[in-house]
């Protein structure tokens, strides 16, 4: 493989529970605002957990005319408008480009949950009779998962490589580093990807209550749910969003004068082979994906100045990946910043790799590291520095962000200071 095109980071785009905008998003997450809420597209009244972190006042009329709202998913919504944002961000000229050189790669790990309970309910109002021939015609196509990627190609007419992950909580990283590669190898200049999420539905929350992954502890303090690596955390919290980037051949993004966030360095990927929903316990799996991204990257450990944690705020993920960092770091983990931005903008399922990789960008460009909100009491088993409750001013040269899926898929961006 040849690895002498190098890729950067040039635009932003994100929907979020804390900002649709990468102005509002940066300031809340800053502050340590949290997007938890109880509940308000269903009545919780009847589950266990009442709270998750939904994207409120979403308007897509800026981006999309009535004709394609209606026929799209509210994760392909997501997909498209975060998309846009980027580009705008990017000051990319599509007009001016190859289109045919620019790839689409958006990740999502359920994909079109509220069409289908929307579709099902009407087919059992209508009963068996009836109801096969009410069900809309765009219900399979506005469903399926790669539907977020086909939908930003069609919008933006970009006619490269396009593809679709879905890998649970990895998927946008996976999505963002095949893109990366695809850049590397020549066969694109420019990718548009990252992931989108958009599962809080009866069915997709009951799920997640019914494996008992969700907090319960805290539905009367919502804004205190999501406790990464603190001893009393007790589940994550559900969200919904997408975070997407610009990923740029650099000459490319140098000759036109473009903005560079951030150099794209490293990639890597790892399976745990060990269980559904839990981690392996010994943290093989995320150890192993760590260490491949950091040897893609040509980076030792020692140089890394901040770790983007997966931190879900569940019992296992937090205990299993501040072991992982340690098998990884020795005693350089206890040096290194660690923050999980999941404290504030709640889990984004298979947006959450998207949206925290942004942060990752903006935390190095601004040179202040987002807290960890809600540590209150340490737990022995996480035992490092998860940059608590306050924001840090830190020169970030390097950086890396982890995303652990259920499955056992792991994969881990490295990024760092384009010179």
């Amino acid at each position: 493989m040849s690895k002498n095109r190098r890729v950067v980071v040039t635009g932003l785009g994100v929907v979020s529970p804390i900002g649709s905008t990468i102005e509002e998003f940066w300031k809340n997450l800053l502050e340590g605002k949290s997007g938890v809420k109880r509940l308000t597209c269903f009545d919780p009244t009847h589950f266990t957990s009442k709270i998750a972190a939904e994207v409120r006042n979403f308007d897509p009329s800026h981006y999309l005319s009535p004709k394609d709202m209606k026929r799209m998913d509210r994760f392909v919504q997501f997909a498209v408008v975060s998309s846009k944002m980027a580009v705008i961000d990017s000051g990319l000229d599509l007009d001016r480009e190859d289109r045919t050189r620019i790839g689409v790669l958006i990740g999502s790990g359920i994909g079109g949950l509220h069409t289908v309970e929307a579709e099902h309910k009407q087919y059992i109002a209508l009963g068996p009779e009836k109801g096969p021939d009410r069900i809309s015609p765009f219900l399979i196509p506005m469903l399926i998962v790669n539907m977020a990627a086909g939908q930003v190609s069609i919008t933006l007419g970009l006619k490269g490589p396009n593809s679709a992950i879905a890998t649970a909580c990895a998927s946008a990283n996976h999505a963002i580093g095949d893109a990366f590669r695809i850049i590397q190898r020549g066969e694109a200049d420019m990718a548009v990807t990252g992931g989108s999420e958009a599962a809080i539905t009866h069915m997709g929350f009951g799920g997640f209550c019914a494996l008992k992954a969700l907090s319960t502890s805290y539905n009367d303090r919502p804004e205190k749910a999501c406790r990464p690596f603190d001893k009393n955390r007790d589940g994550f919290i559900m969200g919904e969003g997408a975070g997407v980037v610009i990923l740029e051949e650099a000459k490319h993004a140098v000759k036109r004068g473009a903005r560079v966030y951030c150099e794209l360095v490293g990639y890597g990927m790892s399976g745990d082979a060990y269980h559904m929903t839990a981690p392996d316990p010994e943290g093989d799996g995320g150890m192993r994906c760590m260490a491949a991204s950091l040897k893609d990257a040509g980076i030792k450990p020692k140089e890394i100045d901040y770790i983007n944690a997966h931190g879900t705020s569940t019992l296992y993920n937090d205990k299993i990946e501040t072991l992982a960092i340690k098998k990884v770091f020795g005693d350089y983990a206890k040096k290194v910043a660690i923050s999980s931005t999941k404290s504030v903008t709640g889990h984004l399922l298979g947006a959450a790799g998207g949206v925290e990789l942004i942060a990752t960008a903006l935390c190095m460009k601004e040179g202040i590291i987002p807290p960890t909100i809600n540590y209150e009491i340490p737990d022995p088993d996480c035992d490092l520095d998860y940059v608590p409750n306050k924001p840090r001013e830190a020169k970030v040269n390097v950086a890396m962000s982890n995303a652990l899926g259920f499955g056992g898929h792991n994969a881990t961006l490295v990024v760092k200071k384009f010179l």
